[in-house]
C-alpha cells in the first residue's frame, strides 16, 4: 500500500520561496512517477509538475515554469517542489502524486495515490 504524505507548507510573502516534500512509503518508489498538484478555494484540483521515475525527465504547468523546480532523491523515497519567485496566485492546498508513468500526467489525468495535502499561503 503506497502512502504519501507532504510537508513544508506555510506562510510566504510575495517573491519568496519555499520548499515541499513529499515521504513515500510502500513499494517501488524509484520505479514511480511523482507528480504535484494544487486546489485553490473554490477551484478544481490542477496540474503543477511532475518527474519521471529517473528524474531524467521533467513537465511544468505553464503557470509555474521557470520558478518551479520538482525533484527526488530515491534513496530518500522524498520528491521536492522548490517554489521561486512565489506569486499570490500560486496560494492552493497543494498535493502530491504517484503513477506508474509520466503520460498519467502528459494526458492530463493522474496517479491512483495522493496525499492529504500542505497549505501554502502567499501574501502580497
Amino acid at each position: 500500500q503506497v502512502q504519501l504524505v507532504e510537508s513544508g507548507g506555510g506562510l510566504v510573502q510575495a517573491g519568496g520561496s519555499l520548499i515541499l516534500s513529499c515521504a513515500f512509503s510502500g513499494q517501488f518508489f524509484s520505479r514511480r512517477s511523482m507528480g504535484w498538484f494544487r486546489q485553490a478555494q473554490g477551484m478544481e484540483r490542477e496540474f503543477v509538475a511532475a518527474i519521471s521515475w529517473s528524474g531524467g525527465s521533467t513537465y511544468y504547468a505553464d503557470s509555474v515554469k521557470g520558478r518551479f523546480t520538482i525533484s527526488r532523491v530515491n534513496a530518500q523515497n522524498t520528491v521536492y517542489l522548490q517554489m521561486d519567485s512565489m506569486k499570490p496566485e500560486d496560494t492552493a492546498v497543494y498535493y502530491c502524486n504517484s503513477a506508474g508513468t509520466l503520460n498519467y500526467y502528459y494526458t492530463g489525468g493522474s496517479g491512483e495515490y495522493w496525499g492529504r495535502g500542505t497549505q501554502v499561503t502567499v501574501s502580497s
